[in-house]
């Protein structure tokens, strides 16, 4: 599509001279603009329930001056519109006279695609491929009593002008399939489920042995659910298998490690940097330049391009995530973490594909070293206090280790405890480091982003389980 500065009723020059002008006496800032199309389609117990498509398109203009940040934005491409958003924005400048920062540096890689996902296959394609998954999973299994099956896209396309004409663009492709299933037998229902993602078009995900597998891992888990007993409550060696568990690593301790938590000393991390956060061999790193994968970004949302940023090396805190307002204030370098969720909201430090990097164990010699514990092999939902730490993670898939070996399903697992004390706790890594499947968002003041996650299996010694028997 034509530029977006090219949206304005005004000319390019037009639109360059009131930003420069705007952001001039400040320490920072940058018109970001924005069009986006979105389309979602949800099939529900055997009809699809919900079909949108939408477009968005608007900027957001924005000044820092310090600690204080201008930040204005409209949804209405015209000179007028854009005059009010920097008179609004110019007053964080009363009294202040700074120094732009320099723009970021340029970038000629590209992570993904060009490509419209929302473009092929059509509506009514995708409308019979859910309505496909449906009847063969309830094919497969009589105990099969609901089935959910969504498809979500969007195609974003971005440019951010700074205020020394320094323009940089970007167009994002992202999809994303899920299937969910309910299974019963008499008065118990349990529930499985699956899913995949990246910034590439529908392609292999869509795929027919690419849906199956999805759909058989749903029921998959589901049927293990069902035969599955309640957890034990009490103290337990853990053992975390690889991929989505690293959700745990992304809440618990990721946040934990974004510059404004650390700047403004909230962190449970704060004032740590050097210092042993994790036991040796612990390695974390935040990648944003993994192609096609649901967190890589080519530019952050400042135009910072993405980077490969070590977190934690061998245990020791060596680095955070930053924007360039907290990078400043801190004395460090932005790390292409700078982050929105769209032109209505500000950016802020955000991970992108936040992993634990692997060991030399394999899953076979780390399960077979627990006399008495619990695999985890998925999560749910968790909650994590970034202050204290503290976190309580539920598991959607797990089983009781005996004598070295996974033996009965169990649920209501609450992994419950402290982001840097659990990373001293672990003491056994895999060799088998792998990313999710694409499937992450992640909140944050009340902005979401997509994110990935990942790491290998690990061992964690005596961590405290919440469960419905003793």
């Amino acid at each position: 599509m034509a530029a977006l500065l090219e949206q304005f009723d005004i000319s390019e020059d037009k639109v360059r001279e009131i930003v420069s002008h705007t952001i001039a006496g400040s320490d920072d800032g940058e018109l970001y603009l924005e069009y986006r199309e979105g389309e979602a389609l949800l099939f529900d117990n055997g009809r699809l329930k919900t079909a949108n498509f939408s477009t968005d398109q608007g900027f957001g203009l924005r000044a820092v001056a310090g600690e204080a940040t201008g930040y204005a934005h409209s949804s209405e491409m015209s000179e007028a519109a854009l005059l009010r958003a920097a008179d609004a924005v110019s007053t964080v400048k009363n009294g202040y006279s700074g120094t732009l920062a320099a723009a970021p540096a340029g970038t000629n890689r590209k992570l993904y695609g060009d490509e419209n996902p929302i473009a092929a296959p059509g509506f009514e394609e995708k409308a019979r491929l859910l309505q496909e998954i449906d009847s063969w999973l309830r094919d497969r299994d009589p105990r099969v009593r609901q089935v959910t099956a969504s498809l979500a896209a969007s195609w974003q396309h971005v440019e951010i002008l700074r205020a020394d004409g320094h323009l940089a663009r970007d167009i994002r492709p992202l999809v994303r399939f899920n299937v969910a299933v309910v299974v019963g037998d008499g008065d118990r229902q349990e529930t499985g489920s699956h899913g995949m993602g990246g910034r590439k078009a529908f392609g292999e995900f869509l795929a027919e042995d690419s849906w199956q597998f999805a759909a058989e891992e749903a029921l998959r888990q589901a049927l293990v659910n069902l035969e599955a007993v309640p957890a034990p409550a009490g103290t337990f060696d853990i053992v975390l298998s690889s991929g989505w568990p690293g959700v745990m690593l992304h809440e618990a301790v990721g946040h934990g490690l974004e510059g404004d938590f650390n700047r403004k000393k909230t962190s449970a991390f704060a004032g740590l940097m050097g210092s042993q956060v994790a036991a040796k061999g612990v390695t974390v790193v935040d990648d944003g330049t993994i192609a096609e994968r649901r967190g890589s970004l080519t530019i952050d949302d400042e135009g910072t391009p993405s980077a490969r940023n070590v977190l934690i090396d061998d245990g020791k805190l060596v680095s955070y995530m930053q924007d360039r307002q907290n990078a400043r204030l801190m004395g460090m370098k932005a790390t292409g973490n700078g982050r929105r969720e769209s032109y209505a909201h500000q950016p802020m430090p955000r991970m992108t594909n936040t992993y634990m990097t692997g060991g030399d164990k394999t899953p076979e010699e780390i399960i077979a070293s627990v006399r008495k514990g619990i695999y985890a092999v998925s999560f749910g939902g968790g909650q994590v206090d970034i202050t204290s730490g503290k976190f309580v993670f539920g598991c959607t898939e797990a089983y009781m280790i005996e004598d070295g070996k996974v033996t009965q399903p169990i649920k209501g697992a609450m992994l419950i405890g402290n982001g840097p004390d659990a990373m001293h706790r672990v003491t056994m890594i895999g060799n088998d480091m792998k990313l999710d499947n694409g499937i992450g968002m992640c909140g944050k003041a009340g902005q979401g982003v997509p994110v990935g996650v990942g790491q290998p299996h690990l061992r964690m010694n005596q961590m405290t389980v919440g469960g419905t028997r003793t």
